[in-house]
Formats: structure tokens, C-alpha cells, sequence
């Protein structure tokens, strides 16, 4: 009897030795393979555990505002969430092609290229030449990374697709963007009708140049302002309403880019009327991205393409020297009946991940940018914490002036995103009442907008022909509108540039890549 009850306590002391261990293992294992850590691949949530280091991200964005604080309470509660050290390099926008190129010629680039444009000829040459990840068999059917499969725009892997493999992830952004702008105030005060077409719109801003609008005295007001070509951001719009977004084909069956097809010179006559008018800046082909932008805040000019979800903070500066100014974004239809309104693919280019990186982190890294693209850290990358960033007025939430400092174009520039319809519509600083608003008034435009085809149909003819003829074709545009040479001139330039057998080449290339895309 003694032997059987001491080997009894001998078998549960050791029942408990080992219930011990296990927890002990367990205990350890959690601390090592933290579950809940963005960093290690296996966090569902993206909240950082504190258990785990951070991931250190190295990465070469734009940057569109001034240069963050990166330890402001918007970049440390991100950084937070996603258990994240980020180390970026915020290039100017306008200076960031120019230094990228650099880097792809020297080869030493950061861990994380974000690039506005996956169509930019270079970029999609490094990509081709080794530069950056193939993500295509690391993403698979994309069980691993929900948000990226769910929370896109459509087609998102096409559009940041080279020659069938994914070389990125997107920068998500929302399809309803561009705006042409009119002072609804100055059309009301002028009594002049809402305009509906272009030639209609073209008369309403010659009666605001001519009419005062600001009431100084002087007849100094702007029309139609803008920058590039001829008024830039605003050129696919206009395109648009003229037609040049509809694919056009040559006798030879190739796509004719839309710069070169006959409805863009219409287009191009066009502009010189309304510069014959006055309406359109004398300066609109020297004119810069912040000289444009400074005219239309500052109450000088009527008219102005840019994104929607400017349209609050260029009231609130206009409003400084002029009282209850109104913004209207248009809906115009061209000469046929073509709606003047472009839209953007919902893919605002995208992050390339440094072939250099070894393949271990390549997944973490795709594990930071799936969590990125969560509705949680959308909303974040809108409108930061509650009580610093903003507040909630009648349910909508609002930008605190530290929400305006550091809630910017610049702080979506390290994550991918929820696709928002709404993205760049709502304003950050506007009331409830006023989005709606702004949204019920643009809501067609999903409906009737076009896609430039030349958003995501490539030709590698084109990318090495193009660059010897663009400055002299945008002279060319210039000197057409100015008078220094005729519309027939220009035409006569147009055919000789389409009939080149290379840019004919192009046109072939164009046109599978465009069939390719659409799955004919």
C-alpha cells in the first residue's frame, strides 16, 4: 500500500512538473512569435504589441506639403499602429522623377520606391531590368493579405502590372478627382446662368473678366488659369468633353494617342479662341503648379482644374480679401455631347519594393502595406486621433488646426489604403452639410467620366520616340494658341508626327497593350 500511494503522488507531482512546462513553453512562445505583431507576418489587426521590434521601413516618397515632424502625434500613433520606424525620404513632387532617375541609374535605391505613376517610362524599365520585386507568386490568391484583395480599386494588379507580374502595391486613391472650377459667387453676382457646355462656359468667363467681379475698379481679373501644356491638371477634362479619350484608331488599326488625334486639336483651337477672348491667362504656358494655385486662392482668377477636395481650403483663403466666395466644380459636355470630365484609375501609382531587400522582409513589408489598406487606417490617414486631429461636429468628423498642420496630402504618402470613393471629394475641414453637399453635386461623375486609355496602355516605341518630339510639340500647341502659327499649320504638324513609321509603331503597340488590358 505505501509503494502504490508514493508512486500515485510520484505520477502527480510529475502531471504538474509537465503541466508546468507547457505553460512555461507556451509563455515564451507568445513573447517570441507575438501573434499579434504587423512586423512578424502574422498580425491580423496591426496593433503593435510592444513584445516584438519595430519594422524599420526605409522608403523614398513625395512630399506635398512641408516636411513632417516624424515624431508629431500623427506619424507616432502611426508608426504605433503599425509597429513600424519608418525612415522616409520626402522628395518635392516636382523634383521627385528627376531624383528618382538618378537612383535607378546608380542603382542604390531605398528599400521602398513610392512612385505617384506606375506609366513613367523609366520606372517601368528598372522594374524590367531587375530593379524591383516580382510580387506576383509572394501575393498569390492574396488569402494572406484581405485588404489588398477586398479593399482596391478594380484591376488595381492590372494597372501595376508589366508584362503579366505585379511589381507593386497600390497607392489607393479615389477615381472622382479633377474638378473645373468656377467662383459661383462672381456668377451669381453677374447674374450669369450656371454654364452646362463648354462654349457656354467660354462666354461666362468673358463676361467675369470683363465684368469686375472683385469690385477694385480694374478690369484685372483672370479667366481660365493653369500650368504645362496648357492648363495641365485641367487637359484630360477638356479632352474629354472633345472627345479625345475615346479610343481612336489610325487606317492601320493602331491607337492614336489622344495628343495627336483630331479631336485634341479641335481641342487646341479651342484654346486659342478663348485666348483671343482673354479667357485664358496670357501666362498659361509659363505659368508654375504654385503660381496658379496662389492666383486662384487669392481671388484673381475665375477659373481653375484641381482636385475636388481643395475647393474648402481655397474658399477659406479666398475668403480672407473676399466675402462668401463659392467654388462649383463643372459638369460640362463638349461640342458632341461628351461629357468634359476625367477620371482617375483609383491607382495613384504605387510602392516598388528594392529587389536588394531580402525576401523575409519583402513579406513583412507586404504584411505592413495589407495592413495599410484596412477601412481603420483609411480613416486614420484622413483624419488622424480624435481630440488632437479632429473632432466630431453633427457627425462629421473635423479637422483640429493641429489636424490641418498635420493631417496633409503628404501624411497618405507612406500606406496604401482603403479605395474611398469620396477620398478627393471630402473635404478634412468642412462640416457634414457642406460634404454632402459637395458630393451630391459630383456624384455623376463616377457615371459619365472617362479613364485616359493612356493611363494603362503601354508602348516601349512610344516611351523612346515620344521624348524627341514633346517640347517641340508642346511649343507647337503654344504657338498655335498665341497666333504665332495657323490651326492648318499645326494640323500639317500633327499629320507629319502621325505618320512617322516609329510613332506608327507606337500606334501598334498602343493598341495590343490596350486590348491586352480589356481582354480582347
Amino acid at each position: 500500500m505505501k509503494r502504490t500511494k508514493a508512486r500515485a503522488v510520484s505520477a502527480g507531482v510529475f502531471f504538474l512538473l509537465i503541466l508546468s512546462l507547457l505553460a512555461g513553453c507556451a509563455s515564451d512562445n507568445a513573447g517570441t512569435a507575438n501573434t499579434d505583431d504587423p512586423a512578424s507576418g502574422n498580425n491580423p489587426s496591426g496593433e503593435a504589441s510592444g513584445d516584438s521590434e519595430p519594422l524599420t521601413i526605409q522608403m523614398f516618397a513625395g512630399l506635398y506639403n512641408e516636411v513632417p515632424d516624424m515624431n508629431n502625434a500623427y506619424w507616432t500613433e502611426w508608426q504605433k499602429r503599425t509597429n513600424t520606424k519608418l525612415d522616409i525620404e520626402w522628395v518635392p513632387d516636382g523634383d521627385l522623377k528627376t531624383k528618382a532617375d538618378l537612383l535607378f541609374a546608380s542603382g542604390d535605391l531605398p528599400e521602398v520606391i513610392s512612385s505617384p505613376d506606375f506609366s513613367w517610362p523609366t520606372l517601368r524599365s528598372a522594374a524590367r531590368n531587375g530593379a524591383f520585386w516580382d510580387l506576383t507568386p509572394l501575393l498569390g490568391d492574396f488569402s494572406e493579405y484581405p485588404n489588398l484583395k477586398e479593399n482596391l480599386a478594380k484591376d488595381w494588379e492590372k494597372y501595376l502590372s508589366i508584362d503579366g507580374k505585379i511589381y507593386a502595391v497600390p497607392r489607393s486613391r479615389s477615381r472622382i478627382d479633377l474638378g473645373v472650377k468656377i467662383r459661383a459667387d462672381w456668377l451669381e453676382k453677374l447674374d450669369i446662368p450656371v454654364p452646362k457646355t463648354l462654349d457656354e462656359y467660354a462666354a461666362a468667363l468673358k463676361k467675369i473678366v470683363e465684368g469686375d467681379p472683385d469690385g477694385n475698379g480694374k478690369k484685372d481679373t483672370l479667366g481660365l488659369i493653369g500650368h504645362g501644356v496648357i492648363v495641365n491638371d485641367g487637359d484630360d477634362a477638356f479632352a474629354a468633353g472633345f472627345g479625345a479619350l475615346d479610343p481612336t484608331y489610325n487606317e492601320d488599326g493602331g491607337l492614336i494617342h489622344s495628343r495627336l488625334t483630331p479631336q485634341y486639336t479641335d481641342m487646341v483651337a479651342w484654346f486659342k479662341g478663348l485666348f483671343d477672348n482673354g479667357v485664358l491667362s496670357k501666362e498659361f504656358s509659363v505659368m508654375k503648379k504654385t503660381q496658379a494655385e496662389e492666383a486662384f486662392k487669392t481671388g484673381r482668377a475665375a477659373s481653375y482644374a484641381r482636385s475636388i477636395w481643395w475647393d474648402k481650403e481655397f474658399e477659406d483663403s479666398i475668403a480672407r480679401t473676399q466675402p462668401d466666395p463659392e467654388i462649383l466644380n463643372l459638369h460640362l459636355q463638349g461640342p458632341s455631347g461628351d461629357d468634359a470630365i476625367s477620371l482617375e484609375t483609383g491607382v495613384s501609382g504605387g510602392y516598388y519594393i528594392s529587389k536588394k531587400v531580402p525576401e523575409e522582409k519583402v513579406r513583412q513589408l507586404l504584411k505592413y502595406f495589407d495592413y495599410t489598406a484596412s477601412d481603420e487606417m483609411m480613416g486614420f490617414a484622413y483624419y488622424g486621433l480624435e481630440g488632437i486631429h479632429h473632432t466630431v461636429v453633427d457627425g462629421q468628423k473635423v479637422l483640429t488646426e493641429q489636424g490641418v498642420k498635420e493631417v496633409n496630402t503628404t501624411s497618405k504618402g507612406a500606406g496604401v489604403l482603403a479605395y474611398s470613393m469620396w477620398g478627393k471629394v471630402e473635404s478634412a475641414s468642412g462640416s457634414k452639410e457642406y460634404n454632402d453637399a459637395k458630393k451630391k453635386a459630383v456624384e455623376i461623375f463616377d457615371q459619365v467620366g472617362k479613364v485616359s486609355p493612356f493611363k494603362y496602355s503601354f508602348s516601349n516605341t512610344w516611351n523612346d520616340t515620344w521624348p524627341k518630339y514633346e517640347n517641340e510639340w508642346k511649343t507647337m500647341v503654344t504657338k498655335a494658341i498665341v497666333g504665332q502659327i495657323t490651326m492648318d499649320d499645326y494640323r500639317a504638324y500633327v499629320d507629319k508626327l502621325n505618320n512617322l513609321p516609329e510613332i506608327k509603331q507606337a500606334y501598334q503597340e498602343f493598341a495590343e497593350s490596350y486590348k491586352a488590358f480589356n481582354g480582347e
